[in-house]
């Protein structure tokens, strides 16, 4: 459209009321072509709308698209450095997003952006819009541009505020290798430090004190550093201060006799070396020895030209003090790692994690327990789709697609030709869930379409858990019905060995465990701590589902790995019900019988029987083995003979063959009348009038369904089920027990 319109004459420079010109619009919608098209029809890349903003005002969005705009409008004119009226540069303003256009910002550096650009209105430098993003190429880039490091906004406000507030350690080493102020005090009277200590970041706490800031300095609020950390509750960074407060107090001022070893110029110079090493190397390479060494004079003089904040005097205090001899040189690699003048606490090398040493063991070394893995299924072994897609328990969600205006749930198509909106409405795009969640949330559309579409009812995730266990444990008895008659096979174990049943008598559904135990559920199955539904069902201290689990057959007198018994753990876990009745239960139980040998032994003065072998042993009577008659061999019978005989003379007949001049059959469909009057009757021109929906209406639960459902829930999860806080009867029982233990030890 450009093109065409272009073609017919139109102006590529027109503007607006807001004076916004064709190229302005295309920067700012992202149109990378269009913008192409008008800058070869050489459209102006200088004009400026009625707020003095340029073409690049436009293009400072975060995407690549407006990037490629940036690039093609300074190719071809826009002026990097284009203000308001008001006086805001647009470096400033794409520095205010430096955080997502961080290529952007340093094209304009490399195109000739300002690095001292300003905005007038609040007083904010580039410097300290890129320090409060905390993007550090920007920073860098302004600063070895001639960035004034040394400038604050209207508030008082340094870069050093922007970097300590924001946490970013990395610009506050850029800041002080500059010869930054790291300790201004604002207009509200707070430091870099109390801004880092407002952050709770401890490190960034211990370089600012380092660098000469006053810890005791209070802010309008007459608070110090230290009590702002305190407030916070960051007991790292008030530890910090506290250490750098003990500092202050004893080299702040002079005493005779007492020296500040880490003097403040000094652990500037060892900022700005390690920002620096990489030109300081070379350039001592070049004045190299050959041992590794350069003279005094030659560091002296490379030093100066390159640090314009350190004077000859205190250069000479380095030299002396890493020069061994009066001969001997110095080794510059020992000076860019600063431990000759600096103690090891104020190096940049100290900053960051430290490694713990490993503790040795005292004594006998104790004995290693291995921790129980949990049991997965590894990446590898999932079984995934074959146009590589996601894994097979991902299943594809259903949606209904239709015209909303026109269908719902409570008035559907009521045949499937009246819903025709498979034409003007897209089908959504694919979408796949945990088949395990849509279990519990009930979407049966969802899970019948993955059946039907060839996947397993009993497909396992990477816990090895079914769909029928994951409705078990959230109670959804529709979902369990529906998996039952899937044939999902209730007895499957998930990776701790609970079986369906397990998870439905955790999570106290008596119905629903009424309901595997009719489909051939094992009552006693034994999970892998040896617990069986039983005890599940006595942890969630549900009584009907105790009930019908002894009614059904369950053992309370089965043990788990600690051994404890059913009536154990109903004590730890249930209440008085469930105690006395699972020891009624017990003690209704009949006893095992007493065996003969007990019985035996139980009597006076019997003595023991003889065994069996011994008796016949005595009586001495011989074995005699028993010996297998030899079957004799069948002759054969008279009758059977002929038969044979006369079943070969018959085989042994020669079949006649058919003759050569029979006439084969002509079938119908090489007729040729026959096709006649199949053509002349229209028999052969059948037309298929089945008629085959592009989408199908599905059965949607009613309004009425809907609210039927909430009822059904109410009356079996309680009213609780509505809100947000509503626990499963595991672990409500538990919440209570623990708040009871606790109320016990404050009573204690």
């Amino acid at each position: 459209m450009c093109n065409f319109l272009l073609e017919l004459g139109a102006h590529p420079d027109v503007q607006d009321r807001m004076g916004r010109t064709p190229a302005m619009k295309a920067a700012e919608l992202g149109h990378d072509l269009a913008l192409d098209v008008l800058v070869q029809a050489e459209a102006d890349m200088t004009i400026v709308d009625v707020e003095g903003k340029g073409v690049l005002f436009y293009c400072i969005l975060p995407t690549k698209r407006h990037f490629r705009c940036v690039q093609m409008v300074l190719e071809y004119g826009a002026d990097v450095n284009n203000c308001t009226f008001e006086g805001k540069p647009v470096f400033v303003q794409a520095c205010e997003q430096a955080h997502e256009i961080r290529d952007m910002c340093m094209t304009f550096l490399e195109r000739g952006a300002d690095p001292n650009a300003t905005n007038p209105a609040t007083g904010r430098t580039a410097l300290m819009e890129a320090a409060r993003e905390g993007v550090l190429d920007v920073v860098r880039g302004i600063l070895e541009r001639g960035g004034n490091v040394n400038v604050f906004d209207n508030e008082r406000h340094h870069a050093a505020h922007f970097a300590a507030k924001g946490g970013f350690f990395e610009i506050l080493k850029l800041i002080s290798a500059y010869n930054g102020d790291v300790g201004l005090i604002a207009m509200n009277g707070n430091t870099p430090l109390h801004y880092a200590a407002a952050g709770g970041y401890a490190e960034c706490c211990r370089f600012i004190g380092q660098r000469g800031t006053d810890p005791t300095w209070r802010n309008l609020e007459k608070k110090t550093p230290r009590q702002v950390a305190k407030d916070g509750g960051f007991k790292a960074a008030s530890k910090e201060i506290r250490k750098i407060e003990r500092r202050y107090a004893k080299y702040s001022k002079p005493k005779p006799g007492v020296k500040n070893p880490n003097p403040p110029w000094a652990v500037r110079l060892h900022d700005w070396t390690v920002e620096h090493q990489a030109s300081l190397r070379e350039a001592f390479e070049i004045a190299d020895r050959g041992d590794g060494a350069v003279n005094k004079e030659d560091f002296v003089s490379i030093i100066e030209e390159r640090c314009p904040f350190v004077e000859a005097e205190q250069l000479m205090t380095i030299a002396q003090a890493h020069e061994k001899t009066r001969a001997g040189g110095i080794k510059f690699e020992e000076f860019l790692k600063g431990n000759r003048f600096l103690q090891k606490a104020f190096l940049l090398t100290s900053y960051g994690p430290k490694k713990k040493k490993p503790k040795k063991a005292r004594g006998r070394k104790a004995k290693f327990v291995a921790p129980m893995p949990i049991c997965v299924i590894p990446e590898s072994a999932y079984p995934r789709r074959e146009n590589g897609g996601p894994p097979e328990y991902m299943i594809e969600t259903y949606k209904n697609v239709t015209d909303c205006n026109r269908f719902n749930r409570d008035h559907p198509p009521e045949h499937p030709i009246q819903d025709d909106s498979w034409w003007y409405i897209d089908d959504p795009l694919k979408t796949f869930a945990h088949i395990n969640y849509l279990a519990k949330d009930g979407d049966l559309s969802s899970m019948k379409k993955a059946f039907e579409a060839g996947v397993s009812v009993d497909i396992r995730d990477h816990f090895y858990k079914t769909p029928l266990m994951a409705a078990c444990a959230s109670g959804n008895i529709e979902v369990v019905k529906f998996l039952l008659e899937r044939g999902a096979n209730v007895n499957a174990t998930d990776n701790f060995m609970w079986t369906a049943l397990h998870h439905a008598c955790h999570a106290g559904q008596q119905d629903i465990a009424e309901l595997l135990i009719n489909s051939g559920a094992t009552v006693d199955a034994i999970s892998i701590n040896y617990g069986t539904p039983l005890m599940r069902g006595l942890e969630s201290c549900r009584l009907d589902t105790v009930h019908h689990l002894v009614n059904a057959g369950a053992k309370p007198q089965l043990t788990n790995r600690k051994g404890q018994n059913a009536l154990e753990v109903a004590k730890a876990y249930a209440d008085t019900r469930l105690v006395h009745y699972i020891q009624d239960t017990l003690d209704r139980m009949p006893k095992p019988p007493d065996s003969k040998g007990d019985k035996q032994k139980g009597k006076k003065g019997a003595k023991p029987k003889a065994p069996a072998k011994a008796a016949s042993a005595a009586s001495g009577a011989p074995t005699t083995p028993a010996t297998p008659a030899t079957p004799k061999a069948k002759m054969p019978d008279p009758a059977s003979k002929e038969s044979v005989k006369e079943e070969v003379l018959r085989s042994s007949e020669t079949v006649a063959e058919k003759s050569l001049f029979e006439e084969k059959k002509e079938s119908l469909k090489d007729n040729v009348v026959h096709l006649n009057s199949l053509i002349t009757r229209g028999a052969t021109r059948k037309v298929n009038i089945t008629f085959t929906p592009q989408r199908t209406w599905s059965p949607e639960a009613t309004t009425q369904d809907l609210l039927r459902k909430r009822e059904m829930r109410r009356q079996r999860f309680s009213y609780e089920v509505d809100f947000d806080d509503f626990m499963m009867p595991f672990k409500r029982n538990f919440m209570e027990k623990a708040r009871l233990l606790q109320q016990g030890a404050i009573l204690h």
